[in-house]
């Protein structure tokens, strides 16, 4: 198979198929594309049941979103994590995000089913590496995994579902949802990205969004409902959105 030939339909000549085909491959970062091509075969700990649900053979500990649990067997327990849970820090981001991305243990040995409203599961190995994934938007990860809430100082104040994100790090895997089939963009120096972050999924380490307030967008943006907040991604890496916007998380005053 000649070059030109590769990813071309079969049965199709050459021509406006294998232009679209091309057209399509170059809107995600290559990078991300050989982490979701791993989602087939993720390994022993999470497999896809479904596009949609996430099977989670736990031997030991699992960390997933609450409330994701649709089915089990075996011998698991289900734990909330503790507001005091990896320190004072910790549990001070808890405090002001309002348990924005409270997460449950799930220990023992048995088979959990992980879904989260119909979303798309993708499955990500990480292999040292650093991801930052919108709250609403991480499903499970592995204990093995090392995690942190990051408060964006500069979004406080804000209703929005990029609000606050999760940081992970290490060797494992992590599952993350999007509405839809999720859209990798790099960011490159000089050429920022500016998202809604509602459609924010995750982005990768290195980058740190800022809030943008734009009143020429209010009837582009946010639905229309006067939303103007926008997420702006400067420097080297990539961005994932969704096509879809997250119903914004109402931080609670007093």
């Amino acid at each position: 198979m000649t070059e030109k030939e590769y990813g071309r339909p079969q049965g199709h000549p050459a021509g406006k198929q294998s232009t679209a085909a091309d057209a399509q491959a170059s809107t995600s970062l290559h990078d991300f594309l050989q982490q979701t091509a791993e989602r087939d075969n993720p390994g022993d700990v999470f497999e896809l049941e479904s596009p949609k649900m996430l099977e989670a053979n736990v031997s030991g500990r699992i960390w997933s979103k609450l409330g994701a649990m649709v089915a089990y067997k075996g011998q698991l327990t289900f734990q909330r994590e503790g507001l005091l849970d990896g320190g004072m820090l910790k549990a001070f981001k808890r405090a002001v995000s309002s348990e924005m991305t409270p997460l449950v243990a799930i220990e023992g040995n048995g088979i959990c089913y992980l879904a989260d409203r119909g979303k798309q599961v993708t499955v990500l190995r990480l292999e040292g590496d650093t991801l930052n994934v919108n709250g609403n938007d991480l499903l499970a990860f592995e204990d093995s995994v090392t995690y942190d809430i990051t408060m964006h100082r500069r979004m406080a104040g804000w209703a929005s579902g990029g609000l606050f994100s999760v940081r992970l790090s290490g060797r494992g895997l992590v599952a993350v949802l999007s509405h839809g089939k999720p859209l990798t963009l790099p960011v490159r120096p000089g050429e920022p990205i500016i998202t809604d972050p509602n459609a924010t999924v995750a982005w990768s380490e290195g980058l740190s969004p800022e809030l943008k307030m734009d009143l020429s967008l209010r009837t582009l943006l946010g639905r229309g409902g006067g939303e103007t907040f926008q997420m702006v991604f400067e420097g080297s890496g990539f961005v994932v959105v969704q096509p879809y916007e997250e119903t914004p998380i109402l931080v609670s005053g007093g």
